[in-house]
Order: C-alpha cells, then structure tokens, then sequence
C-alpha cells in the first residue's frame, strides 16, 4: 500500500474504517500488481492485445496530493511503461481514478477549488515525465461516480452525504479540475499528445426504435448527462439542470464555464447499462423507463444487461456534439466466478454478455460511428471498491489469497476474437 514513499489516499482510510466494505476488504494488496506487472503484461502479451488502459496513483507521485514529487513513484510507472511497450501494448494512461490522496480530503477535496489546481498541478507534471513513452491521458474516470457516491450517498470514499447545495457545487468542481487539467496537459506535453477523459455518461437508449422514441432519446442524452459530460462539451449547463437545483444550483464564473469546455482529442465512453427512455407529452419531452424487478442483470445488482446500450451512446454521443475519436473505455460485467474441479472457470454468462455488446459495437462502427478502441474491464479479478472481492470482472480469475492467475472461458473467448478481428 505505502511501499517506496506512496501517501494514503481516501480509499486507504475508507476501506479501512469499519462498516464501509464488503466484510472490511481493503485494496492494501488487491492483485499485487505493484510486484507482478511482468506477470501480467504476459497475459496482455498472450491475448494478443494491442493497447492496455491503466491509471496511476496520485499519492504515489506526489504523497500529500502537492509539493515535493515522489522519484519512487515516477520510476514504478516508467518501468511498467516501458513493459508495455517491450510486449507492443500500447499504453493508454487514466490520472485519476477515485484515489484522491488524504491530505487534500482534510482540506475539503472535492468540495474545493483549490483541489483543482493541485490536480492540474499533478496532470503537469506527471504527463511531461512520461509523454516520451505515452501519447494518450485520460484526465479523470468517471466523475459522477467519485461525487455522486463519495459526496452525495456515502457509499463510496471519502463517504460523505453533503447535501444538495454542496453536491452541486462538488460536481461543478469535478469538472473544472477536468478542464484545468486538460490545459495543464496541453501545455506540458509536445504537440500530438492526445488528451481526453473516461465518463461512464448516461447511456439513453429508445425503449423501442422508433422515431418518437429515438428522438426523445437524443434529448436525454444531454439532460441525463448535465451535470458532467454536457457540460464539457457545451460549455454550459442546461437550463433544465439549473432550474432543478434551484437555489442549490453551483456557483461558477463565465472563465470557468470556459475552462470545463477546454476541447479534448478523444472521448472515452464506460458502458455498462442502458438507460431506457421513451417519447412524452411533459416539458422534457421523454421520461425515463423504469426497470421491472425480473429484468436481467449481472452479479452485481446494478448491472442491468442492455446490449444496445453499446449502440446507441456512442451513436447519440457522435450525432449530438461530432466527437471524431472515440474509445469504450469500459465494458464488462461480474459473474459469480467459481474454480470448477478441473481447474477452469465456465464463465459462459460472461461470454454472452461480451459476444452482445459487442455486436452492438459493431453495429454502430458499421454506421459510421467513430469508435477507434476497445478496453475491456477487466483483465483480472480486482478490488471492486466497497463491493470489496466479492464481484469479480476479470476474465482473469485471481485467487486473492495465493496470487495465482488462471485465464477464464472468456479469457479464451477474447483472444479469439482479437485473433480473427471478428467475433467468435
């Protein structure tokens, strides 16, 4: 956890606090990866693929979040880097994924401006130590999911439940730290750096495809998505947003409005779920289609399975603001994995979950849509957060307690589509 100079970050104090994870499992060791990389940039090398998304740990690199940057830190990740690239894996580097470091929580984290300087400060300085072996940065992953969970339910670190006024103005600061990051990137890298963040955005799905309901799904992407990604593309909220949040709306300037807005090369996309929505006679003009208690999921209750989901994003996404590049920068689900007496795991769920995405993958790439990579999550069973060891994602299996790594049915699954370039 705090090997070669690492300073903790919330998830180290949350998940090390009573009551907050799945039987009080913490990240302390997760997969090793610290130690193992080499170990698994083979099983990268092996499946044959071309680009590995992975991101890094701002306490490692600057322990207390600002100040005196940490060598031990910066050399771990030029080594891994460099793995990568020995084995042609292309390294596709996300600088903040929920791991914000202790020090800057004590001094209000999110809910402060000045947590965004710090965060541009860090993007700086850590995308110039390695733009020599990494052309693409993703700023943030996810922000609904670190403001909506860490400061508005409690679920997720720091655990907090700020109140509206304040869950709003955290939301605001999330995506200024995004934009100030993106000029921080900009300015520190040589030309050709591609910038762009991971946003697990909404994805508004027509319950039925037809032209009412396609239509009434091109007006939620943007209402759906208000708060985090509309902004970043429009440079505004939307009126509907703001009329909501009332006198609990955030306070912001025209100049920062302006930064949210700073142009990114590529988009990447997290999908998982569909959000269903149909054509309405009220002011919105759609209204959201709520799931049945026998609609199918994945192990994990949230994970409702909508193949078209992996249509519709990207397709509404590119029609609405013309983005030129884009990755799935997620996509995946838990299974209920077991060791079977043979040694394997038959993940079979998982191999249906994946072969339906991503037909509507290629159903969107076959009408135009931009899509220029594909990142499944994960390759091993990780820490999943609160949920602890209890949901796996990998198409690895990790035995947590040995460390040993055993490929999964899907694991063969994969492969063989990256060998044929096709599904299998």
């Amino acid at each position: 956890m705090n090997e070669d100079g690492r300073g903790p970050s919330i998830w180290d104090t949350f998940s090390h606090t009573a009551g907050k994870t799945h039987e009080g499992d913490t990240g302390d060791v997760a997969d090793d990866y610290y130690h193992r990389y080499k170990e698994d940039i083979g099983l990268m090398k092996d499946l044959g693929l071309k680009g590995c998304r992975f991101s890094i740990s701002w306490s490692r690199i600057f322990p207390t979040g600002t100040g005196t940057p940490n060598q031990k830190g910066l050399d771990f990740y030029k080594r891994m880097v460099d793995a990568l690239l020995e084995a042609g894996v292309a390294p596709y580097c996300t600088l903040y994924h929920w791991d914000l470091p202790q020090a800057l929580e004590d001094k209000g984290g999110w809910q402060s401006i000045d947590t965004c300087k710090a965060f541009a400060d860090y993007c700086a300085y850590t995308s110039k130590a390695l733009n020599d072996r990494i052309s693409h940065f993703m700023t943030m992953n996810e922000l609904d999911s670190f403001i909506e969970l860490g400061y508005g339910t409690g679920m997720f670190a720091p655990g907090l439940k700020v109140g509206q006024a304040k869950l709003a103005q955290a939301r605001h600061y999330s995506v200024l730290g995004h934009g100030m990051a993106v000029e921080a990137i900009r300015a520190a890298t040589k030309p050709g750096t591609k910038v762009g963040l991971a946003q697990d955005a909404a994805a508004t799905t027509p319950v039925i495809e037809d032209e009412a309901n396609i239509r009434a799904a091109r007006v939620a992407i943007r209402e759906e998505n208000a708060a985090y990604l509309t902004v970043i593309m429009d440079g505004k909220y939307t009126d509907a947003y703001v009329k909501m949040l009332g006198a609990d709306a955030p306070k912001f300037t025209p100049g920062e409005l302006k930064t949210i807005a700073s142009p990114i090369d590529f988009l990447g996309l997290n999908i998982y779920r569909p959000k269903f929505v149909r054509a309405a006679e009220n002011a919105m003009g759609y209204s959201v289609v709520p799931d049945p208690s026998s609609y199918p999921h994945m192990y994990s209750p949230w994970l409702d399975v909508g193949p078209e989901s992996m249509y519709w994003l990207p397709k509404l996404v590119f029609d609405t603001w013309g983005v030129k590049e884009m990755y799935i920068t997620e996509n995946g689900c838990s299974s209920d994995d077991k060791l079977a007496e043979d040694g394997h795991v038959y993940d079979s769920d998982r191999v249906m979950y994946l072969r339906n995405y991503l037909t509507q993958l290629q159903r969107a790439t076959t009408d135009g849509v931009p899509v220029k990579g594909y990142f499944l999550w994960s390759l091993l069973d990780n820490y999943e957060w609160a949920d602890g060891y209890s949901k796996r994602f990998g198409i690895t299996y990790v035995d947590f307690k040995t460390q040993k790594r055993t490929p999964k049915m899907s694991s063969y699954f994969y492969k063989a589509v990256i060998t044929r370039n096709a599904l299998a």
